[in-house]
């Protein structure tokens, strides 16, 4: 059975989403840093973070939760910064694979590792606020 919700959830769950919203601006401003938007970060993290390899371009819309169409532009757009490059599938040649380039992979490094140190810096707040919700962390 569970309890009630009460007001001590209510400003959990509040400041979780504020802490949530203070990274979700942090993750703005660092992708600017680069010349990215955070969705063109989002989808080199996808891509690089893939555990298959190159994506299709539909993998991708998928994960970022993005219409196909929206990716083909998106793709376009990392294409012409040189950040990744499309090419066909070996196995089935209609099939367009995207995958990260050495200068997408630079500038990921860079991204990633900031993004990595601000949420080991946030951790402890996030566990707190977790903990107090009642959830195993």
């Amino acid at each position: 059975m569970t309890r009630p919700v009460g007001q001590a959830d209510y400003r959990t769950l509040a400041l979780f989403r504020q802490r949530l919203r203070r990274f979700l601006r942090f993750s703005e401003r660092a992708a600017a840093s680069t010349g990215l938007t955070p969705r063109q970060y989002q989808a080199l993290l996808a891509v690089r973070g893939s555990p298959s390899g190159p994506l299709l371009v539909g993998e991708l819309a998928a994960a970022l939760e993005i219409r196909h169409h929206s990716a083909v532009g998106l793709v376009d757009r990392l294409e012409g910064l040189g950040l990744v490059r499309r090419h066909a599938d070996a196995a089935d040649r209609r099939r367009v694979l995207v995958s990260i380039t050495a200068r997408g992979e630079r500038t990921l490094a860079r991204l990633a590792a900031a993004h990595r140190a601000e949420l080991r810096a946030m951790a402890p707040t996030l566990r707190r606020l977790l903990r107090s919700l009642g959830a195993k962390t």
